[in-house]
């Protein structure tokens, strides 16, 4: 019998019963402020107010609860790192470390760009989904895939679905989520790449994290064991030096021709990196180099939230717009499902439970620690999302569609764009956004799509006003350089993540291939993963009307859609262990994320409107190519979008049938535990006592 930890679900004191009540007060009267506006000004601390009190109450009360009363954590148990210790994937490790790995780790660009992109239906919507949709589905599935794994020996996500469903819903599982897996980090490849295409200040920097990592990780594992605050500050003093190194070569004609490349360029550097991510041991380069990164990432999100809290500026976003009928200039799509679609890592995200089930586990060294690192690290990022959402909408209306409207939307000329923005009722003039360019040290700022230039101009706008009035310039690139060490950390835990669950697959062919500690395998492995997003990530870089590009509109479903899958594994264990009364903490999640992308999937797919369905789109196109109504010299280019289209249609139709396949078997296998018929075994390993434990005790 596993003893639960006391997690105290209830406050202990009167005292703590008003204070709890008082922020239970104070969060739902800015929640409503936040729905209720209409006609006025909202002043931007009540997000502030309303994404902390929520955060607050969710992580006392209901992580607690799933903590004692779910899963029923065990902190006298050893963990996966400790029986398998090998110093290169299985470490134990110091569980701030942990966080900072794991945060780092899920943190890409989901909660950033998804947020600023959302906001062309208004900022209510994405602001509801993302605190909602956090507390009670993202942080549920982190914490849940945590514990499962963890139990089961740091499994993957598909060797579980495959030991828990069986070998249909298991082999469903391990191609979907490997799939997947392979476009998502091609696509944050593509994105970092992007963000530093001819930007030597955020190359640099994000080169020079490499060494310093690898310092920081000799430091602490062998000049000087266990002295995780020595080896802290000096790994942050050395990112802050680098910071303002990357400006100092910027401004050195010598020197900056070293980090000023094209798109194929860095991506040959990005894809070698991601196979020495893969292969190096994980305490050298990918746990220091997570961990000191997140002292960048949070530390700048907590100073834009001080910065928020200081100034005060109001939202000039309508809460909601016109775009909610589908007619939105970034992107096509009515406000269902759309908007769940395109937040998803501020939300939920299926990527998290590839870490979740990946790497993190390998890594920690006591049970306890599943609670802050799971479901606090996602309510982190959540509260990235709101911090990404204010900076978007505190921009003004014209401002923001200038800058996220394509060309081809609003007009290729100035006089033509802000004609077009103005005419939809967000005024917006020619040389408004010709300033605003030069003071932010850029040629231009329209149709700078993708959501990272717009989200970089918000953050420089703010951090200007309170910290450093007329460093605009030095704001936008440090926002820029930013996003792409938050985008990078994640692609390579991906590629390590990837690697496992290619090593769990290939390990039921040929056992060798299947262990972690045998060397040939994790190269081989490793080069195999790297290839396969490395190709598309290079296609995507030298062809940007087709490759990878193409395949942005599937990020946020598949990603959605791998988000089920991983909440149909918890949901089955939590049946097969005799615990139904508490599977609805998971199965309710699972259905509105079946909902969701099952509509976002079949309106890709069948929708007549051009810019939203693959096939009427491709089909549109073909018309013109057979009546010869396309330009000569872009038929080439206008028959690879239209392979493109089908090849978004086939893959958004094979993630919608292996979700389904997934749904489907998990109903099974939970009715037949349900009704005590045969099903698949538990597969959790057996409870072996810590030696860490008098640690535990100290501590």
């Amino acid at each position: 019998m596993s003893a639960p930890v006391d997690n105290n679900l209830r406050p202990r004191t009167p005292l703590g019963m008003v204070m709890w009540i008082g922020i239970a007060v104070l969060g739902a009267g800015a929640v409503g402020g936040i729905a209720l506006a209409r006609g006025e000004t909202i002043n931007s601390l009540w997000f502030i107010v309303a994404a902390v009190c929520v955060y607050a109450i969710g992580y006392r009360f209901y992580s607690a609860f799933l903590a004692a009363r779910v899963l029923v954590l065990d902190p006298t148990r050893a963990t996966p790192a400790e029986r398998h210790d090998d110093g290169r994937d299985f470490v134990p490790t110091n569980k701030w470390i942990v966080f900072g790995h794991h945060f780092a780790a899920i943190a890409g660009p989901g909660p950033l760009i998804g947020p600023t992109l959302a906001a062309q239906f208004g900022y209510l919507p994405g602001t509801l989904w993302i605190l909602v949709g956090a507390v009670l589905g993202g942080c549920v599935q982190d914490f849940a895939i945590l514990f499962f794994s963890t139990r089961r020996d740091a499994r993957s996500l598909g060797q579980m679905a495959r030991d828990e469903l069986g070998p249909v819903g298991g082999v469903a599982a391990l191609l979907g989520v490997m799939t997947i897996m392979i476009i998502l980090i091609a696509v944050l490849g593509l994105v970092v790449v992007n963000a530093m295409k001819h930007s030597p200040w955020a190359t640099s920097t994000v080169a020079a994290t490499i060494p310093i990592a690898i310092l920081v990780g000799l430091y602490m594992r062998t000049l000087r064991p266990g002295r995780v605050l020595e080896g802290s500050l000096i790994g942050v003093a050395l990112l802050l030096f680098a910071v303002w190194g990357g400006g100092w070569v910027d401004h050195q004609p010598g020197l900056r021709g070293w980090f000023d490349h094209e798109a194929p360029d860095l991506a040959l550097l990005v894809i070698g990196y991601g196979f020495a991510a893969a292969v190096l041991p994980v305490w050298l380069l990918l746990a220091p180099r997570d961990y000191l990164s997140t002292f960048m990432k949070l530390g700048t999100v907590i100073s834009l939230a001080v910065a928020i809290v200081i100034l005060r500026p109001d939202i000039r976003m309508p809460a909601l717009t016109q775009f909610i009928d589908g007619s939105g200039p970034i992107f096509g799509g009515k406000l269902f499902p759309f908007v769940f679609i395109t937040i998803a890592c501020g939300a939920i995200s299926g990527f998290h439970s590839l870490i979740a089930s990946g790497t993190t586990p390998k890594l920690l060294s006591n049970e306890r620690d599943m609670r802050m690192i799971g479901y606090g690290g996602m309510m982190m990022e959540s509260f990235v999302a709101i911090m990404a959402m204010v900076a978007a909408t505190v921009l003004d209306p014209g401002v923001y569609f200038a800058i996220n409207s394509p060309a081809g939307i609003v007009g290729a000329e100035p006089a033509a764009a802000v004609a077009t923005i103005s005419g939809w009722g967000f005024p917006v003039g020619a040389a408004q956004m010709q300033e605003l360019a030069r003071t932010m040290g850029e040629a231009t700022l329209f149709a700078r799509t993708g959501g990272a230039p717009s989200l970089a101009v918000g953050m420089a706008s703010i951090f200007s006003s309170a910290f450093g009035a007329g460093l605009l310039a030095v704001w936008y690139h440090f926002a820029i350089m930013f996003e792409a060490l938050f985008i990078l950390t994640t692609l390579d835990a991906g590629t390590r993540v990837a690697r496992f669950m290619l090593q769990d697959m290939l390990g039921n062919l040929v056992p060798a291939l299947g262990r972690t500690s045998w060397t040939p395998g994790v190269l081989l492995t490793s080069a195999a993963v790297v290839a396969a997003w490395g190709y598309f990530l290079y296609m995507g870089t030298i062809d940007p009307l087709g490759g990878i590009n193409s395949l942005w509109p599937l990020f946020g479903i598949s990603n959605q859609m791998l988000a089920a899958i991983a909440l149909c594994v918890a949901t089955a264990i939590l049946m097969k262990c005799g615990r139904a009364r508490y599977a609805p903490v998971t199965a309710l999640p699972l259905a509105w994320l079946v909902t969701i992308t099952s509509a976002a999937a079949w309106e890709k797919l069948f929708s007549p409107e051009l810019r939203v369905g693959f096939l009427a789109h491709a089909s549109d196109l073909s018309a013109k190519l057979a009546g010869s109504m396309i330009d000569p010299e872009k038929i080439a280019q206008t028959r690879q979008l239209v392979f493109n289209d089908h090849l978004n249609a086939a893959l958004t139709l094979t993630f919608l049938v292996i979700t389904w396949v997934l749904v489907l078997d998990t109903l099974r296998v939970s009715w037949r535990a349900f009704t005590g018929h045969v099903h698949p075994p538990l597969s959790e390993s057996p409870h072996i006592p810590t030696r860490l434990v008098e640690d535990w005790v100290r501590d």
